[in-house]
This record gives structure tokens, sequence and C-alpha cells, in this order.
């Protein structure tokens, strides 16, 4: 959805209050894709600081469904978002403004584009089903939170492995 920013640009002082609704209903990524499970209407702030700059402050709260980094279970996991972000106009020609116009279609603030780019920069780095999860077996791939699946899971150390070498190639058989 597009907000116009006109007024909010060009206006001193000039401040509007809006909640939008997000029409994204996942987040993709070269990660997958993450269905959006719930969602709040997103509230924005806009406030004129200067000419031809506008800081836009809000926030949402969306829950996503994601799998756990270690077992590989469902997991949902809630994402509160707060932005603080400053844009400027189309006319403006600071080089340092570069960032703040990739989300900004002339005077008008794609909010899809926005809210994405706030999800991907607050995405967590690691999402665990539990702080203890055990992940899965490198063997056979089971489960390890739901049980010992009695697989040998031994890794030698390899630096020692040039001395298993030498004692197998001096092995009589």
């Amino acid at each position: 959805m597009l907000v116009n920013l006109s007024d909010v640009l060009t206006s001193q002082g000039k401040v509007v209050q809006t909640e939008v609704e997000l029409e994204l209903d996942s987040l993709r990524t070269r990660m997958g894709e993450f269905p959006i499970v719930s969602r709040e209407p997103v509230r924005f702030t806009f406030t004129n600081i200067g000419v031809d700059k506008a800081r836009i402050e809000g926030g949402v709260t969306l829950t996503f469904e994601t799998r756990c980094d270690r077992c590989l279970t469902e997991v949902l996991t809630k994402l509160k978002l707060t932005f603080d972000r400053i844009v400027t106009s189309p006319e403006s020609v600071a080089e340092e403004d570069e960032d703040s116009r990739e989300c900004m279609e002339g005077y008008q603030l794609d909010t899809e584009a926005f809210v994405q780019n706030e999800i991907l920069v607050n995405w967590p780095v690691k999402i665990l089903c539990k702080e203890e999860c055990k992940g899965v077996c490198p063997v056979c791939g089971q489960n390890r939170n739901l049980g010992d699946c009695g697989c040998d899971t031994f890794v030698p150390d390899p630096r020692m492995a040039v001395i298993k070498d030498i004692f197998n190639a001096n092995k009589e058989v």
C-alpha cells in the first residue's frame, strides 16, 4: 500500500498518524518462505523535521511460522518491530539519503516494502524451539529431543588421522 507523504514533506512541523493493514502474507527470502500467522495493523507517525525531510516512527507485531534451526520442528516466532527512519523527498539532492529512498515512489511510501525491509533487518540470527534443543542425529536424522537413537556419533580428532594411518599401514593381517 502506498501512503502519500507530500503534505508531511512540504509542511513545516506537520505530523500525521495512521494505521495501515499489512497485505503481506508471508516473508520470502533465500532462507525459505515464512507464512505470517498473526498480524496487527502497522502504526505510523510521520513528522516533518526540516526541508524535504520526514521522520517515520511506528511499529507492528507479527508472528511467523518458522522451523527450529537445530531440530527442524515448527516454531511460532513473534517479531515485535519498532522503527525510526528518516526519508527525503525526490527533490532532495543529498547523497547520504539514497538508503531512505528505496521504499519511496516519488512522494509516496511503499509500506509493504518498508515493513519487509524492517523484518529482514530485525530477523533473529538463530531460531530455536527451546534453549536446550539437542538437534537431529547426524547419522540417522532423528530428532534427539524425542529420544536417543543409539547411533555411534563418535568423531575422531582430525589431528590424529596421520597417526591412525601409520598404525593401519603397519598392521599385520
